[in-house]
């Protein structure tokens, strides 16, 4: 089941970022500046980050196995339909229905692993499927340019697209919840389930469960949700970055050809991958030896988040090697930083984890909102050093919202309102 999770996230981010291959040649062909760049690669967060909430709400309601393919086919369509448009327009409003059909996307990964783990096992399952961002866009980026430079452009997001509506169809046939996963035996989902996963037995009487505005008004009134809020924002404009400006920046700015900037950049992917494999694991690790989740679950955090401040270095050298070796360091504390997933499903009340699920993302999806146009008007004169400095801020925001806002690291409980 987590090998599923795992290649959907894969696919998830080969969504988001072709565009970042592709806007070279977008660029040129439709004569756009750096600003209506910056527009265009954070068309997909407006909706992706305001459908959040609703998405966490949603997943709530409807099994993964339905949710998944039906949003999964819908953005692989909206992406396939990128390589037939012709303006700027148009390709914001496909970016724009991408974003709004990936937004259920982690709230479901994290209620997947939530149902399928035991909290002791819990980092490391999120670390395997959040890797998926990393090791595919590693791998993939190099293909992806190649890809391009034999179909284009409008090539490039075509196969994207066919590549996605595929595996919505797999994910359908295969994916099963644990009550009812006819290889899950009993003892299985007892150990899953002392161990502090939501299995829900087949045989469980459903309770309808209705939306209420005091359960959105819970997710927003406790300080160490807004710990973890604000770290996300943080660490999401380190990602987006990567996500989007990272290839233009090591082309138009640093000089690197359009082949060689594709395998450069996926260096730093796989430091993160590194770095968020080894995050998760050794978070697990020491909760099994006894280590409070104070310390275990947030060190690696903490020093992720020290580490991603890396990237401002590269404003300091003009040698390729030391570039890249300052923006993979700056990427690995990305990585370990990236289980903040884990986080969610440790704190939030055990009835509302997708609705904080979805709180979480939308927190974090205002950076992938917001820090491309701010990256476009702080690049408009040709400089990126102010961009750089700006990320690397943030990285120590983040670090402080971690170290001083969540506190102990236990579930809550919501306070029940007095009758009067």
């Amino acid at each position: 089941m987590l090998f599923y999770v795992f290649i959907t996230v894969v696919i998830n981010y080969l969504d988001r970022s072709n565009i970042s291959i592709a806007a070279g040649a977008i660029g040129g062909d439709l004569d756009l500046s750096t600003v209506q760049l910056g527009l265009l690669f954070s068309a997909f967060a407006w909706t992706y980050s305001a459908l959040q909430i609703p998405g966490g709400v949603l997943t709530d309601y409807v099994k993964p196995r339905i949710l998944y393919p039906v949003i999964l086919s819908l953005w692989s369509l909206a992406t396939l339909v990128q390589g037939f448009v012709g303006s700027l327009a148009a390709l914001i409003g496909c970016r724009a229905a991408i974003g709004a059909f990936e937004a259920p996307s982690y709230p479901i990964n994290n209620k997947i692993v939530t149902s399928w783990f035991p909290e002791k096992e819990r980092a490391s399952a999120i670390a395997v499927y959040t890797s998926g961002q990393f090791i595919g866009l590693a791998f993939l980026t190099p293909v992806l340019v190649l890809i391009q430079s034999y179909v284009g452009w409008r090539g490039l997001f075509i196969v994207s697209g066919m590549v996605g509506i595929l595996w919505a169809i797999i994910w359908y046939e295969g994916y099963r919840d644990p009550g009812k996963h006819e290889k899950a035996n009993q003892a299985e989902l007892d150990y899953i389930s002392d161990g502090g996963g939501l299995v829900e037995d087949a045989t469980q009487k459903k309770v309808k469960k209705e939306f209420s505005w005091e359960a959105l008004l819970q997710a927003f009134s406790y300080r160490k949700l807004w710990g973890i809020y604000i770290g996300q924002f943080c660490l999401g404009s380190l990602f987006i970055f990567f996500l989007t400006w990272f290839p233009t920046y090591l082309v138009n700015y640093r000089g690197l050809d359009f082949i060689q900037s594709g395998f450069l950049a996926s260096l730093p992917f796989l430091a993160a991958f590194v770095g968020v494999l080894l995050s998760g694991f050794t978070s697990d690790f020491l909760v099994r030896k006894g280590w409070s989740n104070e310390l275990a679950r947030k060190a690696p955090i903490l020093v992720g988040m020290l580490l991603s401040m890396a990237i401002i270095g590269a404003n300091y050298t003009n040698n390729t090697t030391l570039i890249i070796f300052c923006l993979s360091v700056a990427f690995f504390g990305n990585g370990l930083a990236s289980i903040g997933w884990v986080f969610v499903s440790l704190l939030a009340p055990k009835n509302l984890i997708g609705l904080i699920g979805g709180v979480f993302n939308f927190i974090g999806g205002l950076s992938a909102a917001a820090t491309p146009i701010i990256i476009g008007f702080l690049v408009e004169d040709g400089n990126f050093e102010p961009a750089l400095f700006y990320i690397g801020a943030l990285a120590f925001v983040g670090f402080c919202s971690y170290l001083f806002l969540i506190g102990k690291v236990q579930r809550i409980e919501p306070k029940k309102r007095q009758l009067s």
